[in-house]
Order: structure tokens, then C-alpha cells, then sequence
């Protein structure tokens, strides 16, 4: 087996138009790392997830700013960090919903937060002071590794 090691990152100013991009950067690495072909479109889902609710939320009030997208591989956890300088949000503080009242309510956001944590293993927030950024890493373990070709 080949350890597959990825480095990649994007910057985007914090507009929707730019997700199909930060989409497209998620899915190619993780189709490179994960063995089952519906990982790579999970995963994209949780980036494309937390990547849009930066782009929607982060800079509510001051003045709108970018999104960096970070991409990593070891061989053994994939690992997307997205990061900003909008306002603090931790995703620890908000609790999963009660999905069946939320279908019944016809809500339709607000499940971006509670997808992620179902497709990723880990999801840790830190407010980086030194940066003055709020950092969002993700990680999915790679339990088998895919064949070299």
C-alpha cells in the first residue's frame, strides 16, 4: 500500500460563489486518500458545510474577509482545517437538534453543524489570539489505504 500524503490550501474571499472551488480542492484529495468512493463526497459535504457557514455568518457586522481552507494527509487521518477572522463562533456550544421536530417544524437550515459532526471522527475550535483567527479542523480517520497504482 502507498501512504497517500497531501498538502493543499485555498484562500477565498467569503462569498458563496467561491464554494464550488473549495468543493472541488476537498473532494479531489479526499478521492486520493479514502478507498470507499461515498467518503470523499461525506466529507465534502461536512467542508462544504462549515465553509458556507463561515461565508454566511463569520463577518455579520464588520467587514467581510476571507476563508482559508487547509487540506492535509499523513496517511492515517485526513485532516480539513478551515479558518477565518470573523466574529468567534465555537460549534461545541450549539447542541444537536431533535431532528424529527426540526422536519416536523419544515425547517430547512440549520443541520450543517450536526451533518459535520456526523461524518467527521474529530472536530476541534480554537480561537488562535496570536492570528486573531477561529480555526475549525476537521479529521477523518483512513482506516484503509488505497492501493498504489
Amino acid at each position: 500500500m502507498v501512504q497517500i500524503i497531501i498538502d493543499e490550501e485555498m484562500i477565498a474571499p467569503c462569498d458563496t460563489r467561491h464554494l464550488a472551488s473549495i468543493r472541488a480542492m476537498v473532494k479531489d484529495a479526499a478521492t486520493r486518500c479514502f478507498s470507499e468512493p461515498m467518503m470523499a463526497g461525506k466529507i465534502t459535504l461536512a467542508v462544504d458545510e462549515a465553509v458556507a457557514n463561515v461565508m454566511e455568518h463569520a463577518y455579520e457586522g464588520v467587514e467581510p474577509g476571507d476563508v482559508k481552507v487547509s487540506v492535509t494527509s499523513d496517511g492515517s487521518k485526513f485532516c480539513v482545517t478551515v479558518a477565518d477572522q470573523g466574529v468567534h463562533f465555537d460549534p461545541s456550544s450549539i447542541s444537536n437538534p431533535d431532528i424529527k421536530q426540526h422536519v416536523q417544524q419544515g425547517k430547512r437550515n440549520g443541520l450543517g453543524i450536526f451533518l459535520i459532526r456526523q461524518i467527521m471522527d474529530e472536530i476541534n475550535y480554537t480561537f488562535v489570539q496570536s492570528k486573531a483567527h477561529n480555526e475549525l479542523r476537521m479529521v477523518k480517520y483512513i482506516s484503509e489505504n488505497k492501493q498504489g497504482e
